[in-house]
């Protein structure tokens, strides 16, 4: 549930400018036909998957003689669709394929619709136009810095020998045929002498190639419920053709009543095709409006999922993302269909870990991040995070598509998905732009195929224009606070960090929807006023001044005249009653009931926390780690900044969720994390100001001779085993009385956190500072090619 603005009577003044934007906007949008045009294009990718056809799979299909005679063609339609759609360069494979990364591919499917024709004794003018190209081309059989096709050493000269067979000359020169057919024969050699369960899968999978494998036995095992092998209609056109097998006829025949004429590479391929146009959309940010198409899509891949339907199963990297995709949106998911790839091994015994598929390692590596406290995942993800490194730093590949999948794996390494903001991700992808929309729905696996449904200009050019319309957003917000601490003097207390743009740039790059305003906005100023408090009990308060300021918060007359010790003191109350008093008025909205003495207690909590700290470091007095731990998580000040948001996000928090104890372990979880990752980064520099750090006080108290270093190690490996428990627990739908939508609010913070934290003390440092420049001051702009 999200609130609509418009209709909450909200008075203020952040909260009535948002109002009359989002009317416009609305306005402008509706009016818009190419925007709603795009949007129910995307609806119809969702519901409908459009693959693109194979010429190569449509050859080995139209290569099959029907039962009742061999002399003719069982599926003569396939035969026709060759005849007809043969490109003008003599070639045959996707439209618009003249990349130089994709030769290779359209050579084989050039050469297997020839065979095709050549069988039957039809299009002779076809064949010599498909043969003229291989020999222009031929340079590229043997250039190795073409991407191959799967299997291409051992399926291109076995389709070289059939043509020999059929008194076919292909136009390559006996040197380099001889040579690739000895390639492959001392491949097949040296393979038979290291058996595995990966080669009898790969060999298996290029059985078009392998004229000689004849144990249908070592086949069989392949077949799909539908009668496929590995749901190819070239692999399976081909075992029917040599076996005779009344499942492969029947998957067949299936689906040329589906396709008519022309089949696509792979079948089905609706789950991995749905699934990442999810991701796609998720991506890039727009997903929020496409939401019950969404649930849709995932309610019935759950469904396929709990029956262990082979389109899921058997699919590797379909498999890894659905894990993903359902975990994320809350579905009670086993990791059981995964369990065989926790160890190298049991990749390795599949067909994508014999041909070393990067793109499946990927997806595996995705998806153990998505569940980080399982001790099985842990394993997977340390593996998959070896095998990309490993990949990396090996890259020899050169084609635009390896580009981009180098460029994914490189993102996924150095962006971990604990340690990163949706804001961020969604600019790097936009930013990626011009390779992603020409090559992510392009794929090469035995031939070349193109999703239609993964990636279109029109999904770009959507995500550009929320994305710097939200930013639009986000800097009149900016601007707004910025007038915010001068009417609150807040620039007069020299004492305090001025980090407004730290503190609203981990909002908006999390809470980044135009309807979450009043979220970022409380976000923005807990973070402001927390720092400001920091300072104030750090260094520039007296003791009287710290005790004024609580006595004034627990008192909270808001009647009376205060009494103020001093100016700061009068400065800082004023403003804190006044943001209390506004969140309040702003939470009662969504709510349906006051939560302000709520939020009087978060801000008293942690002034209390605060107090004690610095009675501890003027009385010089060491309290155990205990002690400290206990009050260091309310000290670290994430009370005021996340607890208040969770009223403004949406759904109803009644005060028995709020006293509940899976809401306070959200909230003490991440603090704890947080206190370790700050205590740890900021050690050197808390020291040498004598302020308490756990990390010192570990070194003091524990008498196990432990190193700085190893003790610094233990730290961050509770603060990692403190983020998993919090992960968990986000999670957990089962008996969870706190809606997922405010345990995202800690899921965010703990993302923030782990970011700036990652290398050194951010939030202190300034080394971020460009990351929240283009999270809110620079719009994204795409060249024309981009969107074309």
């Amino acid at each position: 549930m999200s609130i609509n603005l418009r209709s909450s009577g909200c008075s203020s003044p952040i909260s009535a400018t948002l109002e009359k934007r989002l009317e416009a906007v609305d306005q402008t949008r509706a009016n818009n036909v190419s925007f709603e045009q795009t949007k129910d294009k995307i609806r119809k990718m969702l519901d409908k998957v459009e693959l693109s056809v194979s010429a190569y799979d449509t050859s080995w299909v139209a290569m099959v003689p029907s039962p009742t005679s061999q002399n003719a063609p069982l599926f003569p339609q396939c035969v026709k669709w060759l005849l007809e759609y043969q490109h003008e360069d003599g070639s045959w494979g996707l439209d618009n394929h003249d990349h130089q990364s994709l030769k290779k591919d359209v050579l084989s499917s050039t050469l297997a619709s020839i065979l095709a024709l050549k069988k039957w004794g039809t299009g002779e003018r076809q064949i010599n136009k498909g043969l003229q190209f291989i020999e222009l081309n031929s340079a590229s059989v043997t250039d190795e810095t073409i991407q191959k096709p799967a299997g291409f050493d051992i399926i291109f000269p076995g389709m070289i020998e059939y043509a020999r067979d059929l008194n076919l000359a292909i136009p390559l020169g006996s040197e380099v045929v001889d040579a690739m057919i000895r390639k492959r024969d001392l491949d097949l050699k040296c393979d038979s002498e290291r058996f595995s369960k990966g080669r009898e899968a790969y060999l298996a999978y290029v059985l078009e190639g392998t004229r000689n494998l004849k144990d249908w036995d070592l086949i069989v095992k392949y077949q799909r419920k539908n009668g496929s092998l590995f749901d190819s209609p070239a692999i399976t056109a081909a075992a029917f053709t040599q076996f005779g097998n009344d499942g492969c006829l029947r998957y067949l025949c299936s689906l040329l009543q589906k396709f008519e004429a022309a089949v696509p590479t792979v079948y089905p391929f609706d789950q991995y095709a749905r699934l990442s146009l999810i991701v796609t959309l998720e991506s890039l940010g727009i997903d929020r409006d496409f939401k019950t198409e969404i649930k849709s899509i995932l309610d019935e891949t759950y469904r396929y999922w709990l029956r262990g339907d082979e389109e899921i199963c058997l699919e590797l990297a379909t498999c890894a993302l659905a894990f993903r995709l359902l975990l994320a949106h809350g579905y009670d998911v086993s990791y059981d269909p995964l369990k065989p790839f926790a160890e190298e091994s049991g990749f390795s015994d599949t067909l994508e870990g014999y041909v070393k598929n990067t793109f499946s390692v990927l997806e595996l590596f995705k998806a153990a991040q998505s569940y980080p406290h399982e001790s099985a995942l842990k394993k997977q993800c340390s593996w998959t995070k070896q095998y990309l490194e490993m990949e990396l730093s090996n890259w020899l590949k050169t084609s635009v598509r390896d580009k981009y999948l180098k460029k994914e794996v490189e993102d996924a390494l150095a962006f971990p998905s604990y340690a990163s903001l949706e804001r961020s991700d969604h600019r790097r992808k936009l930013l990626n732009g011009c390779v992603f929309s020409a090559v992510e729905n392009t794929r090469v696996t035995k031939t070349s195929y193109r999703l239609h449904n993964i990636c279109s200009s029109g999904i770009l050019k959507l995500a550009v224009d929320d994305f710097n319309f939200c930013q639009s957003i986000h800097r009149e917000e900016m601007e707004r606070l910025d007038r915010w601490i001068v009417e609150n003097r807040l620039q007069e207390l020299k004492f305090a960090r001025q980090k407004l743009a730290y503190c609203y740039f981990s909002g908006a790059a999390t809470l980044f929807s135009p309807e979450l305003s009043d979220a970022r906005i409380s976000w923005a100023k807990g973070g402001v006023l927390t720092t400001v408090v920091d300072d104030f009990f750090d260094v520039g308060g007296s003791k009287e001044e710290l005790e004024n300021l609580i006595h004034l918060v627990e008192k909270w007359d808001l009647n009376g005249v205060p009494e103020y010790r001093s100016e700061h003191v009068e400065i800082i109350f004023s403003v804190l009653r006044d943001t209390i008093l506004e969140t309040g008025e702003k939470a009662f909205i969504y709510q349906g009931r006051s939560v302000t003495h709520q939020i009087v207690k978060i801000w008293l909590d942690l002034l209390k926390s605060m107090l004690r700290e610095a009675e501890w470091s003027s009385d010089k007095s060491t309290p155990s780690l205990e002690d400290y731990m206990e009050n260091a998580y309310i000290s670290f000040a994430l009370g005021p900044i996340v607890l208040p948001a969770t009223y403004l996000i949406g759904p109803p928090l009644p005060e028995k969720i709020v006293d509940s104890h899976q809401y306070k372990k959200l909230y003490k979880l991440v603090s704890t994390m947080g206190r370790l990752l700050n205590d740890i980064q900021g050690f050197k520099r808390e020291s040498a100001e004598g302020k308490l750090n756990a990390v010192s006080l570990h070194m003091k108290h524990e008498r196990d001779n432990s190193s700085k270093e190893e003790i610094i190690e233990s730290m961050k490996a509770l603060a990692e085993r403190k983020r998993e428990e919090l992960h968990k627990l986000i999670l957990e739908e089962k008996g969870s009385a706190v809606p997922r939508e405010c345990k995202e609010a800690f899921l965010k913070m703990s993302k923030v956190l782990n970011l700036f934290y990652r290398k050194d003390d951010g939030f202190t440092s300034h080394d971020l500072m460009s990351l929240v420049k283009s999270v809110i001051y620079e719009p994204v702009t795409l060249q024309e090619e981009s969107l074309t």
